[in-house]
């Protein structure tokens, strides 16, 4: 006697696939959890709440330029200039507050300044049809040359309010704690993940990802949704460059060094393809802590040099570059 054969499935049985917009942020989270895993396995102590709450602690200036860095990138553009505008937004800050000006004006004043730069930059971007490149990078050597006008020197930040602030914790369990910087940028990705799913804007900002032209023929307000993604982008820097006076108690030229290509880095790990139209606001805060557990665990190893930190993110970059490619082939033969 024959074995009987397996029923087959019906055709109308639903079958669960992985939508290939998803597929970069699912590696992300799974790269996330196996770097969490060799970690806590190699290294005792790894996992205690307050190591993994200082990977916020330490990054939370990237956390918050980075959630503007996906606006842009979201887009289709790129933004050049954050790590300038974070040093300058530090300088400012210092010169004003050794003139005595009091903290609760200097910080909205240095946001409302960030926006303004980012909202320039977006104006010659959208009016003059510019190259986003070009012209956040013109903007990125205006700031940092701004920050020598002002001084060639580190200006110590004495106000007793950014001191009170930077020793500030909040308490947690198991006596772990978070500084005031982190939480602001818990704040922020919290924000921008609202503003990304949950708003016009950031429908808007989808669609001229996806799009431009298609966006204009539906009506979608595409110029001012430009405009406003890069001042958004401009605020989070100037944020970032605040939170970065908290830690270093000091405005300087050289503060935020190469955050421009840290955030960019964060937000392509975190799964936002840089061609615009697909990514999250949380997808980057996930490539964040991905930066900051491979240096948490380089310290832990205390062999290696801390710029094998710099080899692993350039490898991670590569790779997912790689894949958003992979992932644009397979998206095209599709449509075929």
């Amino acid at each position: 006697m024959s074995a009987a054969l397996p029923a087959a499935a019906p055709r109308g049985a639903p079958r669960l696939r992985l939508d290939a917009r998803h597929v970069p942020l699912a590696v992300t989270v799974g790269l996330l959890l196996a770097l969490l895993i060799v970690g806590g396995v190699r290294y005792p102590g790894f996992f205690t709440l307050q190591v993994m709450l200082n990977l916020l602690i330490d990054n939370a200036f990237l956390c918050i330029v980075a959630t503007g860095m996906t606006f842009v990138i979201l887009t289709g553009g790129i933004d050049l200039s954050v790590g300038a505008v974070a040093a300058l937004t530090t300088m400012i800050s210092a010169v004003l507050l050794r003139q005595h000006a009091s903290p609760l004006l200097v910080i909205p004043l240095v946001l409302l300044l960030g926006a303004l730069y980012g909202g320039v930059q977006g104006v010659l971007i959208e009016r003059c049809r510019l190259q986003p490149f070009m012209v956040t990078l013109a903007g990125m050597f205006l700031a940092r040359g701004l920050c020598y006008v002002i001084s060639t020197e580190s200006i110590v930040i004495s106000a007793p309010f950014y001191a009170a602030v930077a020793q500030l914790r909040v308490p947690l369990l198991a006596q772990a704690s978070l500084s005031v910087g982190a939480l602001l940028a818990l704040l922020v990705v919290g924000a921008g993940a609202w503003l990304a799913h949950a708003s016009e804007f950031g429908r808007t900002v989808y669609a001229i990802g996806g799009s431009e032209a298609s966006a204009l023929l539906m009506g979608l307000p595409v110029r001012s949704t430009l405009v406003g993604v890069y001042a958004l982008s401009g605020a989070c820097a100037a944020l970032g460059g605040v939170v970065i006076t908290f830690d270093m108690q000091s405005g300087y030229g050289q503060h935020a060094a190469g955050l421009e290509l840290d955030a960019i880095a964060a937000v392509v790990i975190g799964g936002t393809m840089l061609r615009g139209g697909t990514g999250y606001v949380l997808g980057s805060f996930v490539g964040v802590l991905i930066l900051g557990v491979i240096l948490t665990l380089i310290t832990f190893d205390g062999t290696l040099n801390s710029w094998w930190t710099r080899i692993a993110i350039g490898a991670l970059l590569l790779a997912f570059c790689l894949l958003q490619r992979l992932q644009g082939r397979g998206g095209r033969k599709e449509t075929r």
